[in-house]
């Protein structure tokens, strides 16, 4: 029978070594996995995290390990390309840091051994991903396993598939479910015997065969019915010899139908199921990409806790304990590869490679409905190259998984018309407007006017968000990065994307803060914050508790601005959120009346003197905070961009005038606005030959990006472009354009 032994422990790491050694030089430091190198440096800002070769060492006595025929060491995630060597002699690569990987050691097995893994995550044109807003965390950082097994038995060599693949067919009350075996070095008088459990581990059917494939019936089926009933399955065969058990895999699998409907959304088991969730990146806080299993739990419950319906495991393969957990939960999954931002002809190879294994590995898990493709990879524009490469993996992933759609996940400035649209099943897109420019109400008519050009393709929202950090205002403005803000963009998206019923998903970005070490924004740089949860899970923003009242079935009520205690005005505005229908606020013990919203939603009015005890009490639940007034406004409450050249509120306004602080379309939608800006792009941009298109950071010009940026302030475009086109702008420079802007009128508002 196979053995199956965890190799976390007792390994040696050596930190930029570019050369396997013969023995464990003295001064590598002893480490136990996971574990990665940019735990710290992938986090803290400045873009200049350690991105090169690692080797992580370990030795091994053979009479240590289990009798065997053939032994396997099997890595579940080595960031992001890696060289395996037994002994001095290199016995694999592989490229691609988010899927399982094995190699066959057997051959080169002695009685001493020394295990090598030289894993890199520099820069190359070959590997994906190469650019994209998080940290590439360099690192062994899932678990190593052994994997001792006879000469016959289930394979291990394919793609790192789990060596069976279950594919079950609802025919009414019944499924007929398929198991198809993959095996290496079976002989004439071997056998399998097939079989299926239920969720608490008792026979339901079984067969023997010398076959590799049966099909076994299930009777009044029990449906894996999303976070309702998850109910699971355990499929199961063996290889017999002579009535002995040579080798078995398992897999839960769940029996299940789904479409996905341009005009009803989605469907699931024949019942309208909306798809209303978040994206989930992999690290966190001082750990990185080196996650435990109790990390995963507790992301797991969170989302959980939020009454999310759907994650999208952006982006790039999740560690199979998370797939699992959300078959468990019931939780619909999008699965993607990191095929993003930066299209390389010299990486088609890769995309595929990096595709098969997250179906092969994957196909089991009946949580996972669509497998994305891209990821805003055509930022730039579709050409033929791109658009081939599109039309290969998706007919990939149809050949390998005719049970499963393909999505990609498109940005704002993507044409309605690009053609790359046309290649996947359905469609969704990042929108940003109202934090990356544009306007907060700009996102549901966007929607409404891709579903009319496009009335038979199935559309949703894969990304949209705003940052916030520990500021806070009574007067939040886009950019300001105060949790007042993020609560009220998403309380606007929630109402108009939710109330849209052809969108067939939606998932916030993101439900966790993330690393992302070329940030530098919102004053604590090397993160992005646009979690509905601190990078550490310490803190749940107040746009969490938006999206709880909207989705969870456990009644509760939650006062916002807990952290918001110093304020300045008279009458405060104070929001509540509930999932029930009515909410009564108290203020030292009085009541300020109820209120009943439908949007769940609930806005009080409140006075300010001295210091006030606020109770908002909905049904039998009950919470607290505290406000106080005072004179000057607390100036740890605003924004401070660490390392900033000029912060937004050093800026001289006058009545009027325009300013760095205007929004873009104001600015060119006046003469003299709009010659000082094409000076200043013209500038930045450099020369263009005849013919060319108008390019930004290497973005066309398109009416969709035009749109976005007229929402931008002056200082915040300029930062931006600055940073994507390596141009610093001094204070000096920012001032004198200032100055300028001071003398242009404003455009009077229609």
């Amino acid at each position: 029978m196979r053995t199956i032994l965890n190799l976390n422990s007792e390994w040696f790491f050596g930190k930029a070594i570019a050369e396997i050694p013969a023995t464990i030089p003295a001064e590598w430091e002893a480490i136990n996995l996971p574990h990665s190198w940019n735990a710290i440096d992938g986090q803290d800002g400045g873009n200049d995290y350690f991105r090169g070769t690692c080797i992580y060492a370990k030795e091994m006595i053979k009479a240590d390990l289990p009798q065997a025929d053939r032994y396997y060491i099997e890595i579940k995630g080595a960031n992001s390309s890696a060289d395996l060597y037994l002994n001095g002699k290199k016995l694999a690569t592989h490229h691609g840091g988010y899927s399982t990987w094995r190699v066959d050691l057997t051959e080169s097995l002695e009685e001493k051994n020394l295990l090598a893994i030289a894993v890199d995550n520099a820069a190359n044109e070959t590997v994906y991903p190469q650019m994209a807003d998080f940290t590439f965390y360099g690192g062994l950082y899932r678990d190593v396993n052994l994997i001792c097994v006879t000469e016959s038995h289930f394979d291990l060599d394919y793609y790192g598939g789990p060596g069976l693949k279950v594919t079950p067919v609802i025919e009414g009350a019944d499924a007929k479910v398929e198991i198809e075996a993959y095996l290496t070095n079976m002989k004439e008088n071997q056998g399998l015997r097939f079989s299926i459990l239920d969720a608490e581990g008792a026979l339901v059917t079984e067969g023997v065969t010398d076959e590799k494939k049966a099909v076994l019936l299930l009777n009044n089926v029990h449906l894996w019915n999303g976070k309702k009933d998850p109910y699971l399955y355990t499929a199961k065969v063996e290889l017999l010899d002579d009535g002995e058990v040579l080798d078995a895999v398992c897999a839960r699998f769940g029996c299940r139908t789904f479409e996905i409907d341009p005009e009803r959304g989605f469907i699931l088991n024949g019942e309208e199921y909306p798809l209303r969730g978040v994206s989930r990146h992999q690290d966190r806080w001082g750990v990185g990409n080196a996650l435990l299993p109790e990390h995963h739990e507790e992301d797991i419950e969170l989302i959980c806790e939020m009454g999310a319906t759907t994650i999208r495991l952006a982006h790039y393969q999740h560690d199979q304990y998370f797939y699992d957990l959300c078959d468990e939960k019931g939780l619909v999954i999008w699965a993607e590869i990191p095929y993003i931002s930066k299209h390389m002809p010299t990486g088609r190879e890769n995309t595929i490679s990096q595709m098969k294994e997250l179906i092969i590995q994957n196909y089991n898990h009946p949580s996972i409905v669509v497998w994305g493709l891209s990821n805003e990879i055509g930022i730039g524009g579709s050409d033929d190259d791109l658009l081939e490469n599109h039309h290969i993996l998706n007919d990939m992933c149809h050949e390998m998984d005719p049970t499963r759609k393909t999505t990609i996940a498109a940005v704002s400035m993507c044409k309605m018309d690009d053609p790359y649209l046309q290649i996947p099943d359905v469609v969704s897109y990042n929108h940003y407007f109202g934090w990356y420019g544009g306007d907060t109400d700009m996102n549901g008519p966007w929607f409404d006017k891709f579903h009319a050009m496009h009335p038979n393709i199935p559309i949703g929202c894969s990304e949209y968000g705003c940052e916030a950090l520990n500021w806070h205002t009574s007067d939040p403005v886009q950019g300001d990065y105060t949790e007042e803000y993020q609560a009220y963009y998403h309380e606007e998206l929630i109402k108009q994307l939710f109330s849209r019923k052809y969108m067939w998903a939606t998932h916030v970005w993101n439900m966790f803060d993330f690393g992302a070490d070329a940030r530098n924004e919102g004053g604590e740089n090397g993160q992005n914050h646009k979690g509905l949860i601190t990078f550490d899970r310490k803190y749940k923003k107040d746009s969490f508790y938006a999206y709880k009242a909207w989705l969870s079935d456990e009644p509760f009520v939650h006062l916002c601005g807990k952290r918001y205690i110093d304020r300045v005005e008279d009458v405060t505005k104070v929001t509540v959120y509930s999932n029930l229908p009515e909410v009564e606020l108290f203020a030292n013990g009085e009541s300020l009346g109820k209120i009943a919203a439908e949007d769940h939603f609930f806005y009080f009015d409140v006075p300010n003197a001295g210091e006030t005890k606020l109770v908002a009490v909905a049904g039998d639940c009950k919470d607290e905070s505290v406000i106080r007034k005072v004179e000057t406004f607390n100036e740890e409450y605003r924004l401070k961009e660490e390392g900033a050249i000029l912060n937004w509120f050093d800026i001289e306004e006058k009545p009027g005038r325009l300013s760095l602080n205007s929004k873009m379309g104001d600015v060119i939608s006046t003469f003299r606005g709009k010659l000082l800006f094409m000076k200043l792009i013209g500038k930045m941009m450099g020369g263009k030959k005849k013919g060319e298109k108008k390019k930004v950071a290497g973005f066309e010009m398109t009416p969709e990006m035009m749109s976005m940026m007229n929402g931008f302030t002056v200082l915040r475009l300029f930062t931006l472009m600055g940073g994507m086109m390596d141009v610093k702008f001094t204070k000096e420079q920012l001032l004198e354009i200032n100055a300028k802007l001071n003398k242009i009128k404003e455009p009077k508002k229609k």
